[in-house]
């Protein structure tokens, strides 16, 4: 059997630094190759196989693995925040890089970062991005908007500005200079075009959310919508990814981790390097579902909040990780949602909220 080659990228827009080490930590071929599939194919193609593939997660990763799997045994998108303390030791340079990311990947020190093996998948999770990001965009616009108008005694909401007639009452109570008025039409007017395109994206989304089946038996829980369910969808993209529901915790920053030395106390705190988005998500979730009433993630607020006297914040929390835990028991078994299932669901674990 031929010996295992540990081959690593490290990669840029116009190039790439490939260092390929033996299974006995030899460097067998550098080389600097342009990123272009072709080029890195045949750059691959010199190196005898068995070879395992790694490069670090990063705008290229996604379109670098769905090209470059076919052409290794084993790939490998791996964590850059877990090789940074290495990365910083001694001098640093792009072939360097390269070496020490090849010799991570020999001694098996590289945490792997989940992509998606379809383009369809992908484009998908870019569009729920996009969307979520045009959100974030609107809802900065509006504060700035709001912002300016209180600098002169002014005081409403972005959303009242829409009303023609409320924002020609408000703009009366403003100074009398033109620049000013000149400034607040820019900058309503970036907000309305914001808006236009939220909602036209919104409308696309539902579209594509009906098309998905696991997403058709996700949005009936309470506080998961479609724009939830299918935002949850395409970033957890398979259910088969983790072993249990710490590890689906943690991924949607909602697990806790571990701090113990000697003789000490454990101490437990909320871990905050998840998916901020996942996380927001589902907090929202949870929110939703306790305001709304008449539903079991509702009870257990309440029981949590009311009758153990844990602090909201922290009930809030536990609620989302049960609505994680049930979205993830329905994909994996394929069942509808059952009210009655979610009330044999244990506590999760607590924490200090934060």
């Amino acid at each position: 059997m031929s010996a295992q080659h540990f081959i690593a990228l490290d990669t840029h827009c116009e190039f790439c630094e490939m260092v390929a080490v033996s299974s006995t930590g030899k460097i067998v071929q550098r080389a600097r190759c342009a990123t272009t599939i072709p080029t890195l194919v045949a750059a691959l193609d010199g190196i005898r196989s068995p070879r395992t593939l790694t490069f670090e997660e990063g705008p290229l990763a996604d379109w670098l693995a769905r090209n470059l799997r076919p052409h290794v045994e084993r790939l490998i998108v791996c964590d850059p925040r877990r090789n940074a303390l290495i990365a910083k030791e001694g001098d640093k340079d792009d072939p360097l890089d390269a070496e020490r990311l090849a010799q991570l990947l020999r001694g098996g020190y590289l945490k792997e970062v989940h992509q998606a093996q379809s383009l369809d998948r992908t484009v998908l999770k870019q569009h729920v991005s996009f969307y979520h990001d045009r959100v974030r965009e609107r809802v900065r616009q509006g504060h700035q908007l709001v912002s300016l108008l209180r600098r002169h005694g002014v005081f409403a909401s972005a959303a009242d500005l829409l009303d023609p007639a409320e924002k020609a009452l408000l703009w009366r109570k403003l100074p009398p200079r033109k620049v000013l008025r000149r400034d607040l039409d820019l900058v309503l007017g970036v907000y309305e075009l914001l808006l236009e395109h939220e909602q036209e994206i919104h409308r696309e989304l539902i579209r594509l959310a009906r098309r998905e089946e696991p997403v058709r038996r996700f949005q009936a829980l309470p506080g998961i919508g479609w724009i939830r369910a299918i935002t949850f969808y395409v970033y957890i993209d398979t259910p088969n990814r983790f072993p249990g529901k710490s590890a689906l915790w943690r991924y949607c920053g909602l697990g806790l981790k571990r701090r113990h030395s000697g003789s000490g106390p454990v101490h437990s705190q909320l871990a905050h390097d998840g998916n901020r988005r996942l996380k927001n998500m589902l907090l929202g979730a949870a929110l939703s579902a306790a305001a709304r009433g008449d539903n079991p993630f509702a009870d257990k607020y309440i029981h949590w909040t009311q009758e153990e006297g844990i602090h909201p914040a922290t009930a809030r929390r536990n609620v989302a990780r049960a609505l994680a835990c049930t979205l993830w028991s329905l994909w994996k078994t394929g069942s509808q949602y059952d009210p009655a299932q979610v009330r044999g669901i244990g506590r999760p674990p607590a924490a200090t909220p934060t």
